[in-house]
């Protein structure tokens, strides 16, 4: 069973309560269980931290209260756990332990942001497959899904994802050293070696010893040569030692260019997730969760208001995160009420809005790429010879739409899709003549340019 922080405190408080109802002797409970709460769960084991080593042992030891334990577990999660006990002094000890093993020069600006957990994080139709698969890694890291590739357009989540799953790693098996780092500090570190600063092996022995290595932005280890051989080398051996490895990248690996096909194949042993771009729904669940995270009450906020919100500002989270923030500020310094309406919210953003009308242009790539997510296609598909008739058709409403909404030079377009001059034209004739009596292209075509404009 894969739980969160919140749900293992919930299920552990249910605990407690029902064995405060059937215990003697409630000076026992109040010495020696009521502080005692989940710490790990590994696989059919439940390991519980206690309040002391005294604690720890009593529980160890008494059979009796061992099983009323265990009863009362299997009745709220319907699984029979062994249990197993660490006191919180033990507990300490291995987190000093861990801090000091990673205490060194380098990566010294990386750090997990430890606001960043799962319980925090909204999950919505657009990013449920990416949470999934970050719980069953954060539980069980090196096991399976190895390594684990989240990837998605910028804003959309996978920064704070990458973080809550180091965080809940950290949480519950301190014994391992988890290392979170950008793709910048890993260039940074090899320029370093390179330049005579820092010495090759010491850096791969640092990075060997690692038991979770968690890599932000890998796109940008593109037509780095030299770099991208030493990270192919580090994958290797920590992948070889089951240890885990999670990337993030702003597109799928056969995506990335500039990069080995050796490399791009090891991105691809592993899982590859998906966030894709939120719902309305997802859109103002977030929203909400950054209300109440202020410490506001969700009802000084109008519904409309938050729905407006929502579809104009869709584009990512931070996009929206931003809007919050305006709105915040406009309502702390500027217009000051009770009731935060949707005419107060649309004042508040109105300049924002402004300037998102004013930067409304669209290009080749953004042209590509949307059909590319209408079609369930790759940019390297939609670009290739194939001919099959679902890419064709792609191929040929992205050369219309481009030359129809940037009006890109017929010979342009033909470089992007590597085809002549008139093989383009031809293209976008077909697409013309088909629109006069296909409905479906028409639906489609149409759907095409609202993603574009909106």
């Amino acid at each position: 069973m894969v739980l969160t922080l919140d749900q293992k405190n919930k299920i552990w408080n249910a605990v407690l309560s029902q064995i405060k109802t059937k215990i003697t002797d409630r000076n026992v409970f109040d010495a020696f269980i009521a502080d005692t709460k989940i710490y790990r769960i590994d696989g059919d084991v439940m390991v519980i931290s206690t309040g002391s080593k005294l604690s720890c042992q009593f529980l160890k030891s008494n059979d009796h209260y061992l099983s009323l334990i265990k009863d009362c577990l299997k009745d709220q999660t319907e699984t029979e756990y062994k249990l197993s006990f660490i006191s919180k002094e033990e507990l300490k000890d291995a987190t000093k332990v861990v801090v000091s093993e990673t205490k060194s020069s380098f990566f010294s600006s990386c750090s997990l942001n430890p606001k960043y957990n799962f319980d925090n994080f909204v999950v919505g139709g657009c990013n449920k497959e990416a949470v999934q698969a970050s719980l069953l890694v954060a539980n069980n890291p090196g096991v399976s899904f190895n390594p684990l590739f989240i990837y998605s357009k910028s804003g959309l989540g996978k920064t704070h994802l990458i973080h809550a799953l180091g965080n809940y790693i950290r949480t519950n098996s301190p014994y391992k050293k988890v290392l979170y780092i950008t793709t910048d500090a890993f260039i940074d570190e090899y320029v370093k070696f390179s330049r005579g600063e820092q010495q090759e092996e010491n850096l791969k022995d640092f990075l060997k010893n690692v038991d979770v290595l968690l890599v932000d932005d890998i796109q940008f280890l593109s037509e780095k040569v030299k770099t991208s051989e030493m990270f192919f080398n580090v994958f290797n051996t920590l992948i070889s030692n089951n240890k885990q490895i999670v990337l993030t990248s702003d597109r799928h690996p056969n995506e990335l260019k500039g990069l080995e096909d050796r490399l791009v194949s090891r991105f691809n042993m592993g899982l590859s997730v998906n966030i894709k771009n939120p719902d309305t729904t997802t859109l103002i669940s977030i929203l909400k969760t950054k209300i109440e995270s202020n410490g506001l009450d969700l009802k000084s906020f109008d519904e409309d208001g938050l729905l407006f919100l929502a579809e104009n500002f869709s584009k990512n989270v931070r996009e929206l995160e931003g809007a919050l923030n305006r709105l915040l500020f406009y309502t702390i310094n500027i217009k000051h009420v009770s009731k935060i309406d949707l005419s107060t919210i649309k004042e508040s953003v109105r300049p924002m809005i402004s300037i998102k009308d004013k930067s409304k242009t669209i290009t080749e790539n953004q042209i590509i790429e949307t059909v590319c997510d209408f079609y369930h296609l790759t940019e390297n598909q939609i670009k290739s010879k194939v001919r099959t008739s679902q890419i064709a058709l792609a191929r040929q409403i992205s050369m219309y739409l481009c030359r129809l909404l940037v009006g890109t030079p017929f010979d342009k377009i033909g470089k992007i899709f590597s085809r002549d001059h008139s093989t383009v034209m031809s293209s976008c004739e077909k697409v013309e003549l088909l629109l006069k009596t296909d409905s479906q292209l028409q639906g489609a075509i149409n759907t095409l340019k609202k993603q574009l404009k909106s």
